[in-house]
């Protein structure tokens, strides 16, 4: 994704102008670096006239760098983006500078100061791959991809209706000119793009024009003399009726996807057979943690990335974080060495994950601990209801079991058990957990399996959470543990034997919280059934035509959903995904390892 020094190794002139000592150029011009921007990409792009009446519009950039263009796209859109307009932003940065030093470079220009404070307190951290970044002020969303060019532009799902290729120039960083990139620029380009650039070399002229953009020479600004505009022949593809969209399941998942449904300007209408959180999102309290893993780079990064954006979003929702970090403890004398390998994963931002030993974990913790672990810094403990609640509100919702899909001239009906049509839809969204495998066609759609759980709380003790395989954590008036996983299970009644093996699996790992645990007044317990996949791997995406799917979640759905329903509301929608091609590829549904096996089932 990016070299293993990532530095952009910046330095200032005596005038205040970033540099890059590594490309041996400045980040603008020290005429007016902002001007130049508006003379060369956004005049140059044909904007603000290109997106006029649009209701989507898609701008991509090389070299992000200290983010002055995109505000200066922001600071014009906010002001002539057309009425429900939603602008989609996705820039490519292999040395990304901190939020410090883009907010001392963007400190010069006040003219665009709200863009520019709006993308400084959204800063990711400079880990590579994908990172989403929500502007709503301004209706507008960023991804920014961190790593090679090409790499980037591979892996990303847009078509661009306008270009900034603003990387320093050829003769000085050569790998963002290159044949491939150029090759790609094309592959992803809009029917009548635009593209604009400060360099006029020859090697990037001919390279547009070979790839059929007609390319122009325009005067330059400031002390360059000129610069290349160039357009793909073709007209923007009209814009279609927005799709009527059905979501079934209000769990995490459903509501992740009517969410993100909602950011991109369309309400679907949630289908829900008893409550919001009636299910696997119904506990007191949730961990979100991402799956750990050394063996299989895609499948780390799917999971970082999801981490991250969910701890976005979940912040976001007012009382729904309870506490932030927890512990991982090893279940397996092996863990402790991979427990170093994890923390050394570039796909982690500083400090996130940190090797405790026995007396720092105890520390942590409050309670004595006879081995260390892992404290991942950013995950979380949540109120699934709080964040179900602010996800569905305003939400056309309607209650029914969906007992089956009957395809209609435009879409699909989702009937209820009595024959009554309970939604029409020209794109369903199944999001119903362990409840949607009824509505699947077992020979054609992958197969799900039940996981029945069951959880304990208490009220009265408190306690930082901690997990081995079960967990425990704290819920704002006690401690939740558990919990017990029964595979191939899917009864609902709770059973005392359950609460035993968690009390007994509680003690074994933390013998002193187990007695304050006992010494509680009274306890509560739930069961839920969670779906999970052949291999332990969520899915999203596309099942028949407008038929498509986020299920198999398992026992990260905090973790996972609200990055897969941002990728399922873009697969509904047609817009550009926050997930790269290559993960994206490893949740679908009808991946290898997912494939229906041929001749009857036993």
């Amino acid at each position: 994704m990016t070299t293993e020094d990532a530095s952009p190794q910046l330095t200032w002139t005596e005038e205040g102008e970033p540099r890059s000592g590594r490309f041996g150029d400045v980040y603008f011009s020290r005429d007016d670096g902002l001007a130049e921007t508006r003379a060369v990409f956004l005049q140059g792009c044909g904007l603000p006239e290109a997106w006029a009446g649009r209701r989507s519009f898609t701008v991509a950039e090389l070299g992000f760098g200290t983010g002055l263009n995109i505000a200066a796209l922001l600071d014009l859109w906010r002001r002539t983006r057309p009425q429900e307009g939603r602008l989609h932003v996705f820039s490519i940065e292999g040395f990304p500078l901190s939020a410090q030093e883009a907010g001392r470079a963007l400190a010069n220009w006040p003219e665009v100061g709200e863009a520019a404070s709006a993308l400084i307190q959204a800063w990711p951290a400079p880990t590579p791959g994908f990172h989403r970044i929500d502007l709503p002020e301004h209706h507008a969303v960023l991804d920014l991809a961190v790593g090679d060019a090409a790499w980037a532009l591979e892996a990303w799902w847009g078509q661009a209706d306008a270009w900034f290729l603003d990387g320093f120039s050829p003769a000085l960083n050569p790998g963002m000119w290159s044949p491939q990139v150029l090759d790609l620029i094309q592959a992803r380009s809009a029917p009548g793009a635009r593209v604009a650039t400060f360099t006029v070399a020859g090697a990037v002229r001919r390279g547009l024009a070979e790839r059929g953009f007609v390319v122009d020479k325009r005067p330059g600004h400031g002390r360059k003399r000129e610069r290349l505009e160039a357009r793909l022949p073709g007209r923007a593809t009209p814009q279609i009726p927005r799709p009527r969209v059905a979501v079934v399941g209000a769990g995490m998942a459903g509501a992740s996807a009517a969410r993100a449904l909602a950011a991109a300007g369309l309400q679907p209408v949630v289908i829900e057979a008893e409550r919001p959180g009636a299910g696997g999102s119904g506990f007191p309290i949730g961990l979100v943690t991402p799956r750990l893993d050394v063996g299989d780079a895609d499948v780390a990064a799917l999971y970082a990335q999801a981490l991250e954006r969910a701890c976005q979003l979940y912040g976001d929702v007012e009382n729904a974080v309870v506490a932030r970090g927890v512990l991982q403890t090893p279940q397996a004398p092996r863990d402790v060495a991979r427990f170093d390998r994890i923390a050394a994963q570039p796909i982690w931002p500083p400090d996130a994950m940190t090797i405790l030993n026995p007396r720092q974990a105890s520390d942590w913790l409050g309670e004595p601990m006879e081995e260390g672990g892992l404290l991942m810094a950013q995950a979380l403990v949540v109120r699934p209801l709080a964040v179900l609640d602010a996800w569905l509100a305003g939400v056309d919702r309607r209650s029914g079991q969906v007992e089956r899909l009957e395809r209609a001239e435009e879409g699909w009906r989702l009937v209820a058990p009595g024959g009554e049509v309970i939604a029409e839809a020209d794109i369903v969204i199944l999001a119903g957990g362990w409840g949607a495998a009824s509505l699947l066609d077992r020979s054609r759609h992958p197969e799900l399996t039940p996981v029945r759980g069951q959880a304990d709380w208490v009220e009265g003790p408190s306690v930082r959470a901690v997990a081995w395989g079960g967990y425990a954590a704290p819920t704002g008036q006690g401690v939740l543990f558990g919990a017990t996983h029964d595979r191939g299970r899917t009864d609902l009644a709770v059973r005392p034997e359950d609460s035993a093996r968690n009390r007994d699996t509680l003690r074994s790992r933390a013998p002193a919280l187990a007695d304050r645990v006992e010494a509680a007044p009274s306890a509560q317990a739930r069961v839920a059934v969670r779906a999970t996949t052949a291999d332990r791997l969520p899915i999203a995406g596309r099942l028949d035509g407008g038929l498509l799917m986020l299920g198999g979640l398992g026992s990260r759905g905090l973790c996972l959903a609200p990055l897969l329903g941002e990728h399922l509301a873009a697969l509904a929608l047609g817009l550009p995904s926050p997930l790269p091609r290559a993960l994206a590829g490893r949740v679908r549904p009808d991946r290898p390892a997912l494939r229906p096996k041929v001749g009857p089932r036993t």
